[in-house]
């Protein structure tokens, strides 16, 4: 299904898109860190018992695999979650990415090393990411969750 996003939103997917999966994972987590407190989640769905289903079963795994698991999702593998995710409804793979964000924060998922430093290269992005309005930031995410799975590979 294609989307019609901004100029802003394409711009920093663009960009997103061409770091390594580990700089992406690192990237959302810091992303997710800078919108959390202006969310306001909707009512309740069926999308949000299929996503916590899904993130009942990631966070009993041992933390490298959790780990391994985000990857999967994130590069498209032909894996168990990345052909899960990828069935879902875009409202279930944003509130995954929210699970595992509030995961981090409790300790129940794999967190960025507390000594992690972005590479260089990501200070552009950072920054254009920075200057986008809270909704445009939003969209970013959006787009960036409902883009990952496994039939995410084209």
């Amino acid at each position: 299904m294609a989307y019609n996003h901004s100029e802003n939103t394409q711009r920093a997917l663009s960009m997103f898109q061409n770091y390594d999966i580990d700089t992406q994972l690192a990237l959302l987590w810091y992303g997710y860190l800078d919108i959390k407190d202006e969310l306001n989640p909707g009512p309740p769905e069926a999308a949000d018992r299929m996503a916590h289903t899904i993130y009942d079963e990631i966070k009993v795994l041992p933390q490298e695999q959790q780990l391994q698991v985000q990857r999967d999702i994130l590069s498209g593998a032909d894996s168990q979650f990345g052909r899960t995710y990828s069935a879902l409804s875009n409202s279930a793979r944003i509130e995954i990415w929210l699970l595992l964000g509030q995961g981090m924060e409790s300790g129940e998922i794999i967190n960025v090393p507390s000594d992690y430093k972005l590479p260089e290269q990501t200070h552009e992005f950072s920054d254009f990411i920075s200057g986008l309005s809270f909704e445009e930031r939003v969209e970013f995410m959006q787009a960036g969750v409902q883009r990952m799975g496994a039939s995410s590979k084209a």
